[in-house]
This record gives C-alpha cells, sequence and structure tokens, in this order.
C-alpha cells in the first residue's frame, strides 16, 4: 500500500482555524424549507458532487498500561473491524478513517484520512505516559477543512471514538476546552470505550458529552463486542441523513438534528450492550 505511515512525532503545534474550518451553524443564514443540516453547507461550495463523505477518528490510548493482553486483543479485533466498517453506510457515501494515538507523544498512523477500501491496520505497541489533552489539541487541529476534513465533496459530521485504559497524565481538560471551540467536533458522534479497572468513565462522559455514549470493557472478550458495537453504530448512524419534525410538524434546527442523532447512539448502544451475554473471560487486571 503506497499510504505513508507516520513514524515522527506529531508537533503540538495548533492553528486556530479560520471562519471556514469553524463550522458555525447558530451563525448561518436562514434557510427555511431546507432539510436538516448534516453538513450539507459545504464551506468550499463544491458543485455537481452527489456523493458524502463520513470520516471515522479512532483516538487510541497507547500508553504502557496497554502493554500486553489489552493492546494484543485491541489490534486483533481493529483487523477485524475494517471490513464490517465496509458494509456500512450508503453507496453514496465515501467513509474514511483517521487514528489518533496517545502516549508520551501523540502520533497519526496515516499522513491522512484512510478511504475504508483501502486502510490497513498497522499494529500498534504501548509504552510512555497518557497524554490525552495533547491528543484533543492535535485533534481539534486536524479537523479542519485546511486539513483532514477537506474533502472536495459534501460531507456529514465526524465520527469520533476515544478508547482508553487509564486516567490522563496531562491536562485533559485544556485540550478538551479547545477540542469543543470546534464545530465539527460539537457536531460530531462522540463515543468513548473505557479498558480495565483503572479507566475513569466520568473522563469519558466529558468527552463524549453523556454517559450513555461510554461503555466498559474488562476483559479481551468484552473488549472486542464493545469496539465493534461502538464502531459499526456510530457509522451506521453518522452516514445516513436525518430529518425531524417536533410535535407541530414544523422543521428542526440542525443543533436539534445533531442532538437527535447523539442520543440515538447512546440509546442503541445501551441497548446492545445490555444484550450482550456475560463472558467467563480473564479480566485484563489480574495479572495477563
Amino acid at each position: 500500500m503506497s499510504n505513508e505511515n507516520i513514524n515522527e512525532p506529531v508537533v503540538n503545534a495548533t492553528p486556530t482555524p479560520d471562519a471556514l474550518d469553524s463550522f458555525e451553524p447558530a451563525s448561518a443564514p436562514d434557510t427555511a424549507g431546507a432539510s436538516a443540516l448534516d453538513f450539507d453547507d459545504d464551506p468550499l461550495s463544491a458543485t455537481g458532487v452527489s456523493r458524502k463523505s463520513l470520516v471515522i477518528f479512532f483516538l487510541i490510548d497507547t500508553s504502557g498500561s496497554m502493554k500486553g493482553k489489552k493492546m494484543g486483543e485491541l489490534n486483533t479485533v481493529m483487523e477485524e473491524l475494517i471490513p464490517e466498517i465496509r458494509r456500512v453506510g450508503e453507496a453514496d457515501t465515501e467513509v474514511k478513517v483517521a487514528v489518533l494515538t496517545f502516549s508520551t507523544e501523540v502520533r497519526w498512523m496515516y499522513s491522512t484520512p484512510i478511504a475504508i477500501e483501502d486502510f490497513e491496520w498497522a499494529r500498534l505497541r504501548a509504552s510512555g505516559v497518557t497524554s490525552m489533552g495533547a491528543a484533543f489539541k492535535e485533534l481539534s487541529a486536524r479537523m479542519s477543512r485546511n486539513s483532514y476534513l477537506n474533502s472536495p465533496s459534501l460531507s456529514f459530521a465526524p465520527v469520533i471514538f476515544l478508547m482508553t485504559d487509564g486516567y490522563p497524565s496531562d491536562d485533559y481538560r485544556e485540550g478538551l476546552k479547545e477540542l469543543q471551540s470546534n464545530s465539527w467536533y460539537k457536531f460530531g458522534l462522540k463515543a468513548a470505550l473505557g479498558i480495565g479497572e483503572e479507566a475513569n468513565d466520568d473522563v469519558l462522559a466529558e468527552f463524549t458529552g453523556s454517559k450513555d455514549t461510554v461503555v466498559h470493557a474488562y476483559s479481551g472478550s468484552q473488549l472486542a463486542q464493545m469496539i465493534k458495537i461502538i464502531a459499526v453504530t456510530s457509522a451506521q448512524i453518522g452516514s445516513k441523513s436525518m430529518t425531524l419534525s417536533d410535535d407541530t410538524s414544523h422543521e428542526l434546527g440542525e443543533e436539534d438534528v445533531f442532538s437527535a442523532k447523539q442520543k440515538l447512539l447512546g440509546q442503541q448502544i445501551q441497548e446492545l450492550v445490555s444484550n450482550q451475554v456475560e463472558d467467563n473471560d480473564v479480566p485484563f487486571d489480574t495479572g495477563w
């Protein structure tokens, strides 16, 4: 495959998105009668392109505490997951994948989002500390029309999936505050997975905005189940247009639409998780 694998640490430069990058629906002109926004208002004013783009961002903790069974299971399930995501979405949707890893340094698996048809998982290794705040800043910098969301086609809001097994070792709130000012993040579908006993679900809920979109895995089999549930469900919801009407049958605003998508994601994740059969697998935190 010709896609370049990133081996050098990311420079922690965080440019401020300009007006085109920071999509602000609240200040957009009135478009009464138009269908609910799913990032169809292309800042680049692309014309003649009917295919939409969806980028799925995976933020993965590769700190030293992930070494061993956790990282081995994660690598295996991600290799199995890619073919499943290829079957997700409508025929007119181009699905791309971007993987951001964080430990002492923050790195992208590839230098640009890769079309799901061409994506190959590069197995990850674990070492170092948990620089989650730095990862949030790097994601915000890349999540713009001038960088990783530069598709010439119309774009759905991205899917953002965070996985970690521990508490951040840096100031994650500073990074999260910066990320929360990014409109792609604001309207993206967000979910998080805590791995093992030490993962803090309250921190993950700060990232997603809701405990309903946070799940936990305590063993290898649970990890495989939860990753597939979150990734596939998020991609399915994220790649579909949604037009809503309230009880008075008038069109709801774009913020209502994205709020409804996030709520639907939480409901479906919790329903699928509750239907999982308990396993007898050995928990991660028993010396394995």
